[in-house]
């Protein structure tokens, strides 16, 4: 059963790493939506095209535009910390109970 716990273990920690990543990212997408950056940067590029997709399908859910403002991205963020702080730990405590 230790190798199921270990595997357990190290799904959670990737994906606590991804999840960090992602809000990282996410960040990043938002700084730069506040300021005029050139659209041809490759560093642009990759923050629009790693968000986008989530973005598009949160905007197409739940229209959280206002006043000019897009509130998709606090939807998106607090998924990301919602999915940190249950599934991580759930699947760390899942891996700690089995071992």
């Amino acid at each position: 059963m230790f190798l199921l716990a270990n595997l357990l273990f190290a799904v959670a920690q990737v994906l606590d790493y991804v999840l960090w990543a992602y809000a990282w990212i996410l960040l990043g997408r938002v700084v730069i939506s506040y300021i005029n950056a050139d659209p041809n940067n490759p560093l642009i590029r990759f923050l629009h095209s790693a968000t986008e997709p989530v973005l598009a399908r949160v905007r197409a859910k739940l229209p959280l535009a206002s006043g000019g403002f897009d509130f998709s991205p606090i939807a998106v963020w607090l998924a990301v910390m919602f999915l940190q702080r249950f599934l991580v730990r759930s699947l760390y405590d899942l891996a700690q109970t089995i071992s």
